[in-house]
């Protein structure tokens, strides 16, 4: 699977990977379509690993800073598939952690 370039998923957001290195390491842009903060949303960067695999077939991760307009972080993991069209599919997960005023708070910080 090659990572490099554009991806977008089923709501509009958008991501950018510039290149991926020998070793796999990565970075890019992720321009999300979706966000409750209340500033303007901005592309955000990002920077990940992809375990480069002989068969294509590879796994990767991320992590994107949303300190443009927001103070949360956002990681997602994830698979390259090749669809039955031949086009390379990506398959992620993902978790966002969300800066809150207190410890106590803490359980309603990741979603």
């Amino acid at each position: 699977c090659n990572l490099t370039g554009w991806w977008e998923n089923d709501l509009g957001s958008r991501m950018q990977v510039f290149e991926v290195d020998n070793d796999g390491t990565f970075s890019g842009e992720y321009h999300t379509a979706v966000s409750s903060a209340k500033k303007p949303i901005q592309p955000s960067p990002l920077i990940g690993s992809q375990h480069l695999d002989e068969d294509g077939q590879c796994t990767f991760g991320f992590t994107v800073n949303w300190k443009k307009f927001s103070d949360s972080t956002a990681v997602f993991v994830g698979e390259c598939f090749r669809g039955d069209d031949g086009k390379e599919v990506l398959h992620t997960s993902w978790l966002l952690r969300e800066k809150v005023d207190s410890e106590p708070d803490d359980w309603k910080a990741t979603r």
